[in-house]
């Protein structure tokens, strides 16, 4: 397993990186935030165009450009540097992840194309408790109706939902837990847009009664495909929780250097200092712990459920903890609205709950774990 990136890689993060400085400003983020749909069209459309983003690790058969998850790792820690609003995160990682994982040939020639020139916008909805990640208790129904299927009931926590046009659900058919595809114009379906911590990241609740979808592979095949679906997305998430703590810990270093009390820069103190060092030997090990998922991931190497786990658990403490010290190092302007700090935390908070809690993920480790040494 190769754990260094290559030229080709440092590449990408340095036109991504400065793509992103130029649009996901403080400025930028804070105008997008308070807007509804909570990303930029024009932007999303250079990341499309200028820079292939949204297509970067989808397959070149149908649109993309070819390239690997290592790659897309790359793309998402930047993101998360920058706190960018867009549907990044929902279209490509969450729904496009699902339709390779799939195995649906149909489907990935007729809809993957969309998501990769970013014509389309995606998401994939199975949450229903908001405390279960799983798609264990799935109670949303499928029926059969002429050709296709007609979907009956709520689903919760759906990452740009109200925005998106295309909408992957989990529902239960005759032969198991599914995956559909439903047109977000289609009769039936009603969208609510969800208040939440973390304006930067938009979430909403939608509810489905006879709305039309069509089967995405065989029905009873959701299970395996969210499992693959998920650990993936959980390594990303990691990613970009790792690029986020990173800036936390640039903000905090950078503010002790400039910030003067008693005729001295804050930083000299040694209270300072050494929140700044457990703040950088916590990022370094966060960034270890999710390259290193990144490569079982890259590589499908057997370990990736138990270090997918391992990266989300400590990724998610390492940012949060980053974020607070941040705001603490800061001292009374980093609790203020005008301060980008608390966006950080925002974040951070959030992300620490989103596909499932760093206890959540603990507790899926030892469980692993166990299972492993009574093989």
């Amino acid at each position: 397993m190769s754990m260094a990136f290559n030229e080709e890689q440092d590449e990408l993060r340095k036109s991504v990186r400065r793509f992103l400085e130029q649009k996901s400003s403080s400025a930028d983020v804070r105008r997008l935030m308070e807007t509804d749909e909570g990303y930029d069209p024009a932007v999303w459309q250079q990341m499309a165009e200028q820079l292939g983003l949204q297509g970067l690790a989808l397959p070149e058969e149908h649109g993309g450009s070819g390239f690997g998850f290592i790659e897309q790792i790359v793309v998402v820690e930047e993101m998360g540097r920058a706190l960018l609003c867009s549907p990044y995160f929902s279209s490509v990682v969450l729904a496009g992840t699902a339709l390779v994982e799939s195995g649906d040939d149909a489907a990935q020639k007729d809809l993957l194309p969309g998501i990769a020139d970013g014509s389309t916008i995606a998401t994939l909805a199975w949450v229903e408790n908001p405390s279960d990640w799983t798609v264990d208790g799935i109670s949303a129904t499928a029926k059969r109706s002429g050709d296709g299927y007609t979907i009956d009931g709520k689903k919760t926590l759906v990452l740009d939902g109200h925005t998106a046009s295309l909408i992957l659900v989990v529902a239960k058919a005759d032969g198991g837990p599914s995956l559909f595809a439903i047109d977000a114009s289609a009769a039936g379906i009603t969208r609510k847009k969800l208040d939440s911590l973390d304006m930067t990241r938009k979430l909403a609740s939608l509810e489905l009664s006879g709305t039309p979808a069509r089967l995405i592979g065989n029905e009873g095949d959701a299970v395996g495909i969210m499992e693959g679906t998920l650990r993936l997305a959980i390594v990303a998430l990691a990613a970009e929780q790792v690029g986020a703590a990173q800036k936390c810990l640039e903000m905090s270093t950078e503010y002790a250097k400039l910030r003067v009390q008693f005729g001295r820069p804050i930083g000299s103190f040694q209270a300072i200092k050494h929140k700044c060092a457990d703040m950088l030997l916590e990022v370094e090990s966060a960034r270890s712990a999710a390259y290193y998922a990144a490569w079982a991931a890259a590589d499908g190497t057997d370990e990736l459920p138990v270090v997918a786990s391992l990266a989300k658990a400590y990724c998610s403490d390492a940012f949060a903890s980053a974020a607070t010290e941040n705001i603490q190092i800061h001292g009374g302007i980093g609790f203020t609205w005008e301060h980008d700090a608390h966006l950080y935390y925002r974040r951070a908070k959030s992300s620490e709950q989103f596909l499932g809690s760093a206890t959540s993920h603990r507790e899926l480790l030892a469980q692993q774990l166990l299972a492993a040494e009574s093989v």
